[in-house]
């Protein structure tokens, strides 16, 4: 969908954004650019929608030179999304959602009919489409910026850090917003950021840049973590890389055990060897109880796990874990069962011996690599728990 050609931008006063960049990025996907400020990252997602052009070479969106289309009809043709969303302040939300419509000429009922749909697909209610930007939240702000980006359903998505002026809890909220919204729109997304965690959780490829506008590796987060292809691109990832690889699994691949539960309102099981997992009259768990002597006999707050979580918050959640489990629930938050402590680990140590050794093996002068992290075996979860 979108391909850069030897590309390069230099500006007049002798810096060098980008050099020499070759880069494909797949259609229907999502594909994040990032390195550390200066490297060139944003400069290159601003040359797909003309707000800069190139020195030389050549950038194509759907096999068309975008230097030979007018650079107005080309950009109501890709969504923009900009940190602090960048939405006008003196028309309401409805309105600034169909601004692109307008545009178009789609006549105010149809973008006003679009717009009002956008606030449902976005998360938003009706009532916030009536107000002015000041009056949101900077996460519901975004939310807005996101939605007047698919206003006119562009296959094209471009967003330069747009999460990145919202605390760390909206943060993850947006990000797990955007991939429900790819999931279901599949669109072709160039996303920058300068946050290796957030490349890893939101990409499908991620380009590494260094200062200068040198590419230096771009691939699967898998690959990328498992295989970097240079100190640089090893440095940049950080000593922690080895744990970024198992927020790349998810937690279906691990078993799921019998519960010990004991209904909210019932009376206090005995103290027969374990703790118990209060749950609610839906089957929702609320807490664990010790019933051994001297216990406090007040269930400990839980927090459970679904199978789309990952290996590593799994692992982080059990080690917090004061009875070495965790539970796990189904989409609507109803117990399922439970996992342990040791069985997480487990997983985690599997997880970690099969990247080393496909990073050993594309390190072998004859070797191929097999895959930059193996999927964990054994069996799958085992249908619900006592519950």
């Amino acid at each position: 969908m979108i391909r850069f050609d030897a590309v390069s931008k230099r500006f007049p006063n002798g810096t060098t954004a980008v050099h020499d960049l070759t880069l494909e990025l797949p259609e229907g996907g999502i594909t994040v650019l990032v390195g550390s400020s200066g490297c060139g990252k944003t400069t290159t997602l601003r040359m797909i929608n003309r707000m800069v052009e190139p020195t030389s070479g050549t950038v194509r969106l759907g096999g068309r030179d975008v230097l030979e289309q007018d650079a107005a009809e080309l950009r109501r043709g890709i969504g923009y999304v900009i940190q602090q969303s960048g939405l006008f302040p003196h028309r309401t939300v409805l309105d600034n959602i169909a601004t692109v419509p307008l545009l178009l000429g789609w006549g105010r009922r149809k973008a006003r009919t679009r717009a009002a749909e956008l606030l449902e697909t976005v998360g938003l209610t009706a009532e916030a489409g009536k107000r002015y930007p000041h009056q949101l939240s900077g996460g519901q702000q975004q939310r807005v910026g996101v939605a007047r980006a698919l206003a006119a359903d562009p296959p094209v998505l471009l967003m330069d850090e747009p999460f990145g002026a919202v605390d760390p809890v909206v943060r993850t909220q947006l990000q797990d917003e955007l991939l429900r919204l790819q999931k279901e729109l599949n669109k072709t997304i160039a996303f920058v950021t300068h946050d290796i965690d957030e490349a890893v959780r939101l990409g499908d490829r991620i380009a590494v840049f260094r200062t200068g506008g040198h590419l230096v590796q771009c691939a699967s987060p898998a690959e990328l973590l498992a295989r970097p292809a240079d100190g640089f691109v090893a440095d940049f990832l950080g000593a922690e890389r080895e744990l970024k690889l198992l927020s790349l699994t998810t937690l279906a691949e691990v078993p799921v055990e019998r519960a010990r539960v004991v209904r909210e309102g019932e009376p206090a099981p005995r103290a027969d060897g374990g703790p118990y997992l209060v749950v609610s009259a839906g089957n929702e768990p609320l807490g664990w109880l010790d019933p051994e002597p001297g216990g406090s006999g007040v269930p400990v707050p839980v927090r459970a796990l679904r199978d789309t979580d990952s290996l590593l918050a799994a692992l982080n959640e059990s080690i917090a874990s004061p009875t070495g489990l965790i539970a796990r629930v189904d989409a609507k938050g109803v117990l399922t069962g439970v996992t342990a402590r040791e069985t997480i680990h487990e997983h985690a140590g599997r997880n970690h011996r099969e990247a080393a050794k496909g990073a050993a093996e594309a390190a072998a002068p004859l070797g191929a690599g097999t895959g930059a992290l193996g999927a964990a075996t054994g069996a799958g979860p085992t249908p619900g728990g006592a519950v």
